[in-house]
């Protein structure tokens, strides 16, 4: 019976990447924006195998594992997994090889097969070859009986199959292979001499075409470029890790050499050598994919990188600055005035930045405590921090080093700060750290005052300019005696204490949670209005999807923007006809987290950091932060109403799992929320510098000494 009230997870979120695809496809996108979302998809599909289908292989080889909430075992999972993923790849290729390469080529980027290259191109390439590849490469036999040599996870490899002479009882054909590794320091593309536009051949090709000067005086019989993705589901036995820091460091190298999930090759490869590959790799026929174009399409992002072409990228949206912003007034100073909330990108996340920066050289303020779950590779708060801690400063830094596929960099960050005087923190025993709160206190004339930041993402200032998220900064004294008590609590072992405001999970995240849906039921049942919005990632715990059932069958009206994977099934009659659920892809990615409860007129709002997933809720430190001023909890009911009312990026989801695009209505054109946003943050600015006084400010004469 469960089975149909709930979708699979891992279905859902491929229909999640298809929607990506869709942008790709959608001719009114500009071109080098679509070439970017294909690239996405098919990073997209890489982490996928990684983590998903790498975690479902494991279960199966542990005996079978359980039916998911949908009903389905790992085994049927799996097989599910393969049809539509195969589906998918090939609706990539032909969206780059049929749709996307020809408008490329009249747009002056054109990709070159070695075969057709202009004599002066050849020249230009066999010189390159000889001068940067031939030295570099090195190819590695493959001796029968003996060990696979390292192939790298999402490397790209040119195999070849070399002719041996004939055996002396004169048996059959003989054969060895060899690897050839393109890896990273070389790229991808190789930029050929043009008049004009940009012409480049890839790199594979240009291996392939030279692979005889590797084996001079042996007869090729033939080449393959593929490409295989490992698991990455591998994770520390906490039990059992006495130093955290060098057990994360040994799952980095363990992944190394994981299992082979997925093998891709070349549509060109015959099937000797894909026969070899796979019984090589031991890779199951479900995940071996026969690729028509290009490998690891998301290599493209260095096309929809390129400068010279800004004509097919959509026009530029700087991000604004927000109308509470006074270049003469310190944060603490505009913090003080009243609580501000930020919408990034479309408002600059450098108030957060600078909210940092400004504490650390600071002569009041005492102490700085934040979480870093992920970073940017050059970033200004951890430099912060840092600086911060040298001044004498009381700075704990809460590091997650199991934030995945940051771990490493996250390593580099804690050994940084720890050497800058930072107490450092690897995260917390059996849970990963995923809240986003930083706490100042300061010494003010009135006493100590605590400063706080809560956001629904990280503290990363490039990703900050790409995903859309919610800042939120106060100085509200009992949201501070929480932020500092939840620290207390996840940095010295104590005993969780009751929170004034806060909400936190594994603790009482989910029953909050649950309280409140209750509440909009129950106020229905008597009569009352009642409403749920919800803006999320994913929704997948059932327990939550259950309430939500329980609520739409006493006729709350409930409204769902959820980006990723929902597991919900809405609009089915006697389950969830009050419920609509759409998702918005866009050209930022939509990362924010907001909550919405009518609660009988008195409004309540939240941001949190919290997907409706079991992992935030049972297995994650989550904060769930309500907004209690008027200004605030207004503007962030607009964003959520905007999300609703898009007409031009918003799907709808169907009760039988698929997604429609939702239509302006009369054939008018779409209102597109994103767009929207940025136009609002653009007027909100505008307004703020109109009604600013004009003040005429004299030249002085310098000071004369006494």
């Amino acid at each position: 019976m469960s089975g149909r009230k709930f979708f699979n997870r891992e279905l859902s979120w491929l229909e999640f990447n298809q929607r990506v695809l869709d942008e790709a496809r959608d001719p009114g996108v500009p071109l080098l924006e679509r070439l970017k979302f294909l690239a996405i998809t098919s990073s997209n599909l890489d982490e996928f195998f990684m983590v998903r289908v790498g975690g479902l292989q494991l279960m199966l080889g542990d005996g079978g594992g359980h039916r998911d909430p949908s009903g389905l075992l790992p085994r049927q999972q799996l097989q599910a997994i393969s049809t539509r993923s195969h589906r998918m790849v090939g609706e990539q290729q032909t969206c780059f090889l049929s749709e996307l390469e020809p408008l490329l080529r009249q747009a002056g980027i054109h990709r070159r097969a070695i075969r057709d290259l202009t004599d002066r191109e050849k020249e230009y390439a066999d010189q390159f070859f000889d001068a940067e590849v031939y030295p570099v490469v090195t190819p590695t036999a493959l001796v029968e009986g003996g060990e696979l040599p390292l192939l790298a996870n999402r490397g790209l490899h040119v195999a070849a199959r070399l002719r041996l002479a004939p055996a002396p009882d004169g048996g059959g054909e003989r054969f060895r292979y060899a690897f050839l590794p393109l890896g990273q320091a070389l790229g991808r593309m190789l930029r050929l001499p043009a008049t004009g536009g940009h012409t480049y051949l890839l790199l594979e090709e240009l291996m392939a075409g030279h692979v005889d000067q590797f084996f001079p005086g042996e007869d090729v019989v033939e080449t393959a470029v593929f490409r295989i993705t490992r698991n990455a589901d591998l994770s520390v036995r906490e039990d059992q890790a006495a130093d955290l820091l060098s057990q994360m460091q040994a799952v980095l190298t363990a992944r190394k050499r994981s299992d082979c999930v997925r093998l891709e090759v070349a549509a060109g490869a015959t099937r000797i050598m894909r026969d070899f590959l796979q019984r090589t790799l031991e890779v199951d026929e479900l995940f071996t994919f026969e690729i028509a174009g290009p490998l690891d399409l998301s290599g493209l992002l260095d096309l929809a990188r390129l400068g010279g072409f800004d004509h097919l990228r959509d026009p530029a949206w700087p991000p604004q600055a927000s109308a509470r912003m006074d270049a003469a007034k310190g944060m603490f100073e505009v913090i003080r005035a009243g609580d501000l909330l930020l919408f990034h990108p479309q408002q600059s996340f450098d108030p957060v930045i600078r909210f940092i920066e400004e504490a650390a050289v600071d002569p009041d303020v005492l102490a700085i405590k934040q979480i870093l779950y992920r970073t940017s590779r050059q970033s200004p708060i951890i430099a912060a921090l840092a600086r911060a801690a040298e001044r004498g400063k009381y700075v704990t830094a809460i590091v997650e080093l199991k934030a995945r596929f940051d771990e490493e960099r996250n390593i580099e960050w804690a050994r940084a700060l720890e050497e800058a005087g930072v107490q450092v923190i690897y995260g917390i025993k059996g849970l990963k750290t995923h809240a986003k709160v930083c706490i100042v206190v300061r010494r003010e004339p009135q006493g100590l005052r605590r400063y706080m930041h809560f956001g629904t993402g990280n503290y990363n200032e490039v990703t900050a300019r790409a995903y859309t998220d919610i800042s939120f900064m106060t100085c509200d004294a009992d949201l501070g005696a929480d932020a500092s008590a939840f620290f207390n609590t996840i940095s010295g072992y104590s005993q969780p204490l009751r929170y004034r405001k806060l909400e936190q999970a594994p603790l009482g995240l989910r029953d909050a949670i649950l309280g409140l849906i209750d509440g909009e039921a129950e106020r229905c049942r008597q009569g009352q209005k009642a409403v749920i919005m919800a803006k999320l990632n994913a929704l997948v715990d059932p327990v939550i999807i259950r309430a939500l059932y329980a609520a739409s069958q006493a006729g709350v009206e409930i409204k769902l923007n959820v980006r990723g994977v929902c597991c919900l099934k809405p609009g089915v009659p006697g389950l969830s006809e009050n419920i609509t659920v759409i998702s918005i892809i866009d050209r930022f990615l939509e990362h924010d987290r907001i909550l919405y409860f009518l609660h009988g007129g008195a409004e309540r709002v939240f941001i949190s950091s919290a997907d409706w997933m079991p992992r935030n809720l049972d297995r994650r430190i989550e904060l769930l932060v309500p907004i209690e001023d008027r200004a605030c909890r207004k503007a962030l009911l607009r964003l959520l109403q905007l999300r609703f009312k898009d007409t031009a990026k918003a799907r709808l989801l169907r009760p039988d799992g698929s997604y429609e695009r939702v239509q302006a209505p009369g054939g008018k054109d779409g209102m597109r929320s994103q767009e929207a946003l940025y136009k609002l943050a653009c007027d909100e600015l505008s307004e703020a510098q109109k009604s600013k006084p004009t003040v005429f400010e004299p030249h002085r004469a310098p000071a004369t000494a006494p």
